[in-house]
């Protein structure tokens, strides 16, 4: 059986500045960063994007237009999500050694216009995981820290918890995972990238005995 290695984007393989983000939608539409939150955030639309909420991307655009009252262009929405994101080497390196030992793959708390554009928005992730395999909680139809996200993810590549491994930096996000017997581990800028390598070679090693068994068992059918 193949390891699978899931990976949280925000804070973990991309620093995030949600409020550089916030300044450069403002200066685009017009309103306030309070005028945003107020509009948006805090009504809860970004969780249900977050969940499955709106069908495509241009549902979730035209429904922020909506909310916040500015025919926002999806060019300067994607600017704006962009210009707030430094990726983090240290992080990308463990990542490219969890792509040797199994499986990667993306799981970010984040809507349909973002996983349109996730190519764009984090191009340093498309070498590690190739395309097909960044994607958003919206696309699984729940977010974190639902174990229901963690259960479709593990059915979409046919992985068992126990192959599994997940790295996210908010406590409510591994615990949810871990409800399934997924390995996890909480990314904290303390120990960052390198104290993520360790958990996955730790999470390789403790699951070769497993994995060559699966192997072996399978050879003798």
């Amino acid at each position: 059986m193949t390891l699978l290695f899931i990976f949280d984007m925000d804070n973990v393989l991309y620093d995030y500045d949600w409020r550089t983000r916030m300044e450069s939608l403002s200066k685009s539409t017009g309103r306030s960063v309070a005028q945003l939150r107020e509009r948006w955030w805090l009504t809860g639309s970004e969780e249900k994007a977050e969940a499955g909420g709106f069908v495509s991307a241009s549902h979730y655009l035209d429904s922020f237009r909506a909310a916040v009252g500015v025919d926002v262009t999806e060019e300067d929405w994607v600017l704006a999500r962009a210009g707030a994101m430094a990726p983090l080497p240290d992080s990308l390196d463990a990542v490219s050694r969890a792509a040797e030992l199994g499986r990667v793959t993306l799981l970010t708390n984040n809507g349909p216009l973002t996983h349109k554009h996730l190519p764009r928005l984090a191009p340093a992730l498309v070498p590690l995981f190739g395309a097909e395999h960044l994607r958003t909680s919206s696309s699984y139809g729940a977010r974190k820290p639902d174990p229901l996200v963690f259960r479709r993810v593990l059915e979409s590549y046919g992985a068992a918890p126990a192959d599994a491994f997940f790295a996210d930096d908010l406590t409510e996000n591994v615990a949810g995972a871990a409800t399934l017997g997924i390995t996890t581990h909480r990314y904290t800028p303390a120990t960052g990238g390198g104290g993520m390598r360790e958990a996955i070679e730790r999470f390789a090693r403790d699951a070769a005995p497993s994995v060559a068994g699966s192997r072996e068992s399978h050879a003798r059918r």
